[in-house]
This record gives structure tokens, sequence and C-alpha cells, in this order.
């Protein structure tokens, strides 16, 4: 076999890992924060959702995910107020998601120097310029450049990509006097921004084990939707 159709396979071979990578669901996973004091064992007490910030109050987007957390506080045994019917709590929601942070990551190179699967290091190494004035360095090394064959040799192959923290917070209060029952966090890391995945993945993994151990920090993986 050339070393032409030797290549050929080799790179064939890492663009068929490479797509099989891409089209593996990720779990998502969150680090989930709760807090309670005398949170009322479920008695069909009903409850009012309300958004912790006044501008998201009333909004469609608001209402699916508070629909959400209704749906798990019914599954748990609270149920809904009815219309003009004052709740034994009020629940208040926050979520968003950052403007994200970049972040770099190296792989070392494969092969010997000269042929290695990827054709000869003769290439000479291209320097680009990274966040905070770094400087990274793209391609191949050639021996000759770089000192001859070290420990190091091959190349280095950089990347950076951008990554999101998103967050919900969640407040259980009883209406009669706003005496805090119950508070929790959730918060995750994602390589996307967009909040109609983050958010109900948030919302699961505060209700996975509700209510949970007071002042516990657990991580709660959520595995990732079912495809068809």
């Amino acid at each position: 076999m050339s070393k032409k159709i030797s290549r050929r396979f080799g790179l064939a071979a890492i663009a068929g890992a490479a797509l099989a990578l891409a089209g593996c669901a990720t779990p998502f996973k969150a680090d989930v924060a709760r807090f309670q004091t005398q949170l009322p064992a479920p008695q069909g007490q009903s409850f009012v959702i309300e958004a912790a910030n006044p501008a998201l109050q009333g909004g469609i987007e608001f209402g699916q995910y508070a629909n959400l957390v209704a749906g798990e506080l019914t599954r748990y045994g609270y149920r809904p107020a009815a219309n003009g019917e004052h709740p034994d709590m009020i629940v208040r929601m926050d979520y968003g998601v950052d403007k994200g942070r970049e972040r770099v990551v190296s792989s070392p190179g494969f092969g010997d120097p000269w042929y290695g699967g990827f054709g000869p290091r003769y290439y000479r190494p291209v320097i680009v310029r990274g966040p905070g004035g770094r400087r990274y360095v793209y391609g191949y090394r050639d021996p000759f450049l770089w000192g001859g064959f070290g420990p190091g040799w091959g190349y280095n192959d950089v990347s950076s990509y951008t990554v999101y923290s998103s967050g919900l917070n969640l407040q259980i209060n009883r209406a009669a006097d706003g005496y805090r029952l119950f508070e929790g966090h959730a918060e995750a890391q994602s390589r996307d921004n967009n909040l109609q995945a983050l958010v109900p993945n948030l919302i699961e993994a505060m209700f996975t084990g509700f209510p949970g151990n007071s002042g516990e920090r657990v991580r709660i993986t959520v595995a990732p939707p079912e495809k068809g």
C-alpha cells in the first residue's frame, strides 16, 4: 500500500471518528445546591409562580418555563392555585446565561516527524495571536526548525471554543408571611447559550431528588432526549 493511499485511509478514519463523536448526544450536567427550613410535606398545598425579574412576568417564554416548574411541583404533591384562590406558597424563579468565555485547548501530535500518517512535517509553523495577547502555534513542526527529534516533536493542534455558564434560581416562600421555605440554585456550563434548551434541563436537575438535603451541593446528570 502506497504512502498516499495510507494517508487517505488515515484521514478518512479520523473524519469518521469525528462525525461519530459529533452524532453522540452529550448528557447535561448541573451543579445543584438546595436549602430548606420548614418546607411542608406535600399535602395538596397551593402555589403560584412569579418571575423574580418583573420584566419577565407575563412573558410567553417565562410562562413555558413556569409550566415546567408547576408540573414538577404537582408531581411531588403540590397543586397550582385556582383563579382567585389565595395560595399557600409563592414560587419565584429566575434564570439566565452569560456572554460566554473562550477556552483554548491543544492536543499532542501524532506519528513520526516524517510520515506518521499525515505526510512529511516540512511545513513552517503558523503563529497566531489569541485572547489576552497570548500566541499559539498551529500546524506541523519541522524537526530542523524546532531543534531536532527531542521530546515533544510532532505538532500541536490548538483550537478554541466558547463556554457559557447558565443558572436557575428558585425560591419558595410562605404566602401568609413571606417566610422563606426553600431556595435552590442550579448551574451548568455548555457550548451553546440556547435558553430554550438550557432552562428545561436546569429545571429537571433542580427537581431531581427534590427537595434534597439542605445545604448539600450535588452534581445532577440529565440524560439527553431520545431521538425520534
